[in-house]
């Protein structure tokens, strides 16, 4: 439903999930499941997903990325196998490692790091914004005045994201931008073509070859043969 790149990619980040969850013995977004566990117990207490749709990152990071970076980046996730201690988890924690961390991406892959992080770390802070805004009152008649209180929010982020939360705040947000998903590329598009035409005619190469067996032992079956002999004798009788 969302593209053969982004449904690769899908596939790819949940090999990588899976990794992480058979090294810790835990399920990377655990602190999400737990904030929707403590939400529950909260009476009137609402909770928002509030990140921007898995579909328009995947579309927009695939855009971003030249043939080569996919298949580097593709390469990397296939073939992951370190490992991950948690205590290696504890050392992420530590703001200079992990801002170390973010460099090395940023440096390797910047345009990968500007739709996955940066531009999430934009939608983030916009939601936030949003679920921020004070809660007007209901108001008795038009002529009183306007009362508000203050919203009381509780975010919960990815560490990674907590930077660009802040850098971000006090700016003049829009997310129209950030929510478009750009028109597939000329190399895309001929990958694409290409990967299909190889498929179907795998496919077809297939079932000719099983078809093509397949005649030649039903012909190979003595019924068979008895039966093709039958025929052969009938105009002579």
């Amino acid at each position: 439903q969302n593209g053969v790149m982004s449904g690769l990619m899908q596939m790819l980040l949940l090999k990588v999930s899976a990794h992480i969850t058979e090294q810790l013995g835990m399920a990377p977004g655990g602190e999400f499941r737990e904030a929707f566990k403590e939400a529950s117990k909260v009476p009137f207490c609402k909770f928002h997903l509030g990140d921007r749709p898995i579909p328009v990152t995947f579309k927009r990071a695939i855009a971003a990325l030249s043939f080569w970076q996919k298949v580097k980046l593709a390469w990397g996730l296939c073939f992951l196998s370190d490992p991950i201690s948690k205590d290696d988890v504890e050392k992420c924690k530590q703001k200079d490692l992990l801002e170390q961390m973010m460099a090395e991406m940023i440096g390797e892959f910047p345009d990968l790091h500007r739709t996955i992080v940066s531009e999430r770390d934009i939608y983030l802070t916009y939601m936030l914004k949003q679920a921020a805004k004070q809660i007007e009152l209901p108001r008795a008649s038009e002529n009183e005045p306007r009362k508000y209180i203050p919203s009381v929010v509780v975010g919960v982020v990815g560490m990674g994201h907590v930077p660009g939360i802040e850098r971000n705040w006090n700016s003049d947000l829009k997310i129209q931008e950030i929510m478009s998903v750009p028109p597939p590329s000329a190399s895309s598009k001929i990958f694409k073509f290409v990967l299909k035409a190889t498929v179907f005619g795998l496919l077809g190469y297939g079932c000719y070859r099983i078809g093509h067996r397949t005649v030649q032992f039903v012909l190979s079956m003595p019924a068979t043969q008895s039966y093709l002999q039958k025929l052969t004798e009938m105009p002579q009788q």
